[in-house]
Parts: C-alpha cells; sequence; structure tokens
C-alpha cells in the first residue's frame, strides 16, 4: 500500500474510523489515503473481525504449499544422497524409481530439495571463474592505449586516441587525432612521455597501427617504443576486456 512512512498504523485507524461514518464517500475516501477501493473494503473487514491488531502488516507467505514434496519424500531424497554424495537430481530419481516409490517427484523438485535442505551447496557454474580486480602496483608500471573508433567533425573525421595508465586509472592522453596512423601515434606518444615520463609497458589491441591481426609482429610504431626501452604487451585476440580499463572512453 502506499501509505506514509511517518506513522502508518495511526493513518490506517484514521481510515477505517472515517470507512465507518454514515454518508462518507468510501471511494473518494480511499482516493484520498491512495489505495484502492478493494484495500480498503479489506482493511476495514480486518478491523471488524480482529479490531486494531487487524490493521498491522501480515506476511505474504502462502499458509499452505500443496504442490511441496511431503517431509518423507524429502527424508528419502536426503537419504539417497548421503548414500551417493555425488548423484544429482536425475540419478536419485532414477532411484526412487528402482525402489518402486509410488510417487516420485521430478528430477528438478529433487534438486530443489537437495538445496532447500542444504544437500548441494551454491557453488559457481561450471567454468566461471570469480570476477577479480587487477591493477598495477605503482603508477608508469604499464599504460593501455587504444583508439575509441571514429566520428565525423567539421574540420573531418576525429579519432579519439586514450592512453590510460593501470594503476592509477588516470588518462595521461586523450587526443582528438585525424587518423590513426603510425607517425600521428608517434607524435602524439612523444608529447604524452615528455610530459609524464616513459612507462615500463604498453599494452594495446592486435589491429593497426600497433599490432597485426595475422602473425602479431611487431610494427614500425612498436619498435620504436621498444627501442626506447618500453615493452610491448597485445591483448589476447577477440577479447576486449584485457583493456577494460579504456572502455570508459568512448567516441559520441
Amino acid at each position: 500500500m502506499p501509505w506514509s512512512e511517518k506513522s502508518i498504523m495511526s493513518q490506517r485507524h484514521e481510515f477505517v474510523m472515517l470507512f465507518e461514518q454514515d454518508g462518507v464517500n468510501r471511494r473518494e475516501l480511499c482516493r484520498r489515503f491512495g489505495i484502492s477501493p478493494t484495500i480498503g473494503y479489506r482493511l476495514w473487514a480486518r478491523y471488524r473481525q480482529e479490531g486494531h491488531a487487524g490493521l498491522a502488516d501480515r506476511s505474504r507467505r502462502p499458509q499452505r504449499s500443496p504442490g511441496r514434496s511431503s517431509a518423507a519424500m524429502e527424508a528419502m531424497v536426503l537419504a539417497v544422497r548421503e548414500e551417493h554424495p555425488a548423484w544429482g537430481g536425475r540419478k536419485i530419481r532414477r532411484r526412487l524409481q528402482d525402489l518402486q516409490h509410488p510417487t516420485v517427484p521430478s528430477a528438478s523438485t529433487i534438486t530443489a530439495i537437495l538445496h532447500r535442505q542444504g544437500g548441494i551447496a551454491g557453488a559457481a557454474p561450471a567454468g566461471r571463474k570469480p570476477f577479480a580486480r587487477f591493477e598495477r602496483a605503482a603508477p608508469n608500471e604499464l599504460w593501455q592505449m587504444d583508439y575509441k573508433g571514429h566520428f565525423a567533425t567539421r574540420a573531418g573525421r576525429c579519432h579519439p586516441l586514450t592512453v590510460v595508465d593501470d594503476h592509477s586509472r588516470y588518462a595521461v592522453g586523450l587526443r582528438a587525432c585525424g587518423d590513426e596512423r603510425e607517425g600521428t601515434v608517434q607524435a602524439e606518444l612523444t608529447a604524452i612521455f615528455r610530459q609524464y615520463g616513459l612507462p615500463e609497458r604498453m599494452l594495446m589491441d592486435n589491429g593497426s597501427p600497433w599490432g597485426s591481426d595475422a602473425l602479431h609482429r611487431h610494427t614500425w610504431l612498436t619498435v620504436w617504443l621498444l627501442e626506447l626501452g618500453v615493452a610491448v604487451s597485445h591483448g589476447r585476440p577477440y577479447h576486449p576486456q584485457t583493456r577494460a580499463k579504456t572502455s570508459g572512453f568512448t567516441a559520441p
């Protein structure tokens, strides 16, 4: 119900007191209190049957679960699981069928029983590894570099070049380039190096102008970096998450 948080019980009590008055427009009263007529009549009926206690919130949990397996069946499922700890719902179901139990639940129901009774721990899906954040220990240990697409301007196409420090996530470079050629990147990196110094290593993808999709050979640009003493790394092909720290910089 959309009751005000300041005093729910007092408002409900005020509502039922007004609701019982002769000649009151009950639909208008419900609109004034922000509830539907169905809720209003239900609340009034609860108040007449139970008094002030009937105005309190009630649990929405169903009183019965007719589709739930019996306690005896759940005990049999757990007994088979204890005897065969590695078995899942399908094998346990087959075992119960072999024992000729008259009503055997489905494999999914048996699995739900095991989860509910603690017979199966909430393990992560197969092949799924927990997320681990990584970053270098100090600034300038690793920079990530990438072009973030391109877009049209009055002066021509703009190619945003991003260079991000892996440790601090600080963008040491965010340059609007006219193209994606090696010479353009070299000129921008030279200006960045003069301002922030040389990184120990730079991480890029395998595309032009700093990589090759075919054999991952060094380009003229990466050879220049190596001559400056900057190690070069390339991310795994088709795994952009390797350079996730540059993903926050996108072209409009």
